[in-house]
């Protein structure tokens, strides 16, 4: 089970992680200097686009120190799904983000139901049979 902590706005305003209990969530943790997360974004974007805030929310947890890094990567990618900054890395260690990037499927009660590191393409029929059968969802 998550604890909840008060996560800083990078792209929206601050809010607590149980927030967004009582729908399930997913949640990928990222770096502005990460390779791999970069190669993900887009596909991470679709999904929240074409299925975010219906049947599940999708954020986003940085880990950069610098802000604005962060913040200009979003900008350049153009995502458009909630996301987050956790300078002082705490919901980094929660989460157990030793490697980047980090995606994780959480249920309704914040239980933590799959980890999946290094980067995929999220909008793939793969990854959405995947997110249905964790969700138990049509999607």
């Amino acid at each position: 089970m998550l604890h909840d902590v008060q996560m800083n706005g990078l792209s929206v305003a601050p809010k607590k992680l149980s927030a967004f209990r009582g729908k399930p969530l997913i949640i990928n943790v990222w770096a502005s200097w990460c390779s791999p997360c970069r190669q993900e974004m887009s596909s991470l974007d679709r999904l929240a686009r074409r299925h975010g805030g219906k049947q599940f929310n999708l954020i986003g947890i940085s880990t950069d120190d610098n802000m604005e890094a962060a913040y200009v990567f979003l900008e350049r990618t153009g995502t458009s799904f909630d996301n987050f900054i956790d300078k002082k890395l705490v919901l980094e260690n929660m989460l157990g983000a030793d490697r980047l990037p980090l995606t994780l499927l959480i249920d309704t009660q914040g239980r933590v139901l799959s980890r999946h590191y290094g980067a995929k393409d999220w909008d793939s029929q793969e990854a959405k049979q995947m997110i249905e059968q964790a969700f138990k969802i049509k999607m």
